[in-house]
């Protein structure tokens, strides 16, 4: 079967068969069979997976609540080797 890249776009965003089916005007069935075709998981357990993976960011349009995103300890150790080394060098 021949999945529809809208249809594929909105399986992946979380969204159920009927809502999906219902925005683009064709048969849930037609959208539960596009997701078995893309071997993805029922809508529901799509949904939880989505839920449990935002901790780690992966989620589209996931923001930590301050608005930056936390640095690697590795990142943090190069940013204060960089304002150190900018604070040891004379004004100009």
């Amino acid at each position: 079967m021949k999945v529809r890249a809208d249809i594929a776009a909105l399986i992946r965003e979380g969204h159920t068969n009927a809502s999906i089916a219902h925005r683009i005007g064709c048969a849930p069935s037609t959208v539960a069979e596009a997701r078995r075709a893309l071997r993805l998981p029922p809508a529901d357990q799509l949904s939880r997976l989505y839920r449990e993976a935002l901790p780690t960011g992966r989620v589209k349009d996931w923001k930590p609540p301050t608005g930056w995103m936390p640095l690697s300890p590795a990142q943090q150790r190069a940013n204060r080797e960089r304002l150190l080394a900018a604070l040891r060098e004379p004004a100009a």
